[in-house]
């Protein structure tokens, strides 16, 4: 059973925005932190941001500090991810994850996400 389902990913210009969704099941809903990942070619995969279900608290990478925003509609079981000002260097596989640690002064690590997305291509032409 899918868990996690993201979409809106896409090729647009430098610049330009797009904004992902992941679509999460019951079994996720009942997570404490929802966060995005990128992983481009020959890189680690890396944490991006993250929101809580509970309270909204997020984070975000000084990478993507002021361009990207999480957020989230209890309601709808959905986390969104608004990007803009994109760059050619913010071209990769994003993934959504979630996971049932919770979050102290900092979001859990990459191997506490128990649930993954199948991912969605973002790319960016200068």
């Amino acid at each position: 059973q899918v868990q996690l389902v993201e979409s809106g990913g896409g090729l647009v210009q430098a610049g330009g925005s797009l904004r992902l969704s992941c679509a999460a099941s019951e079994r996720t809903f009942s997570s404490r932190v929802m966060a995005w990942f990128r992983q481009a070619p020959g890189k680690e995969r890396e944490l991006l941001a993250a929101i809580t279900w509970s309270l909204g608290i997020t984070y975000y990478a000084d990478s993507v500090k002021g361009r990207f925003s999480i957020s989230r509609d209890n309601d709808k079981k959905l986390v969104y991810l608004q990007m803009a000002s994109l760059k050619p260097e913010d071209t990769a596989v994003y993934y959504c994850a979630s996971s049932v640690r919770y979050y102290s002064d900092q979001p859990p690590p990459l191997y506490e996400y128990n649930y993954w997305g199948q991912g969605t291509q973002v790319t960016v032409s200068s």
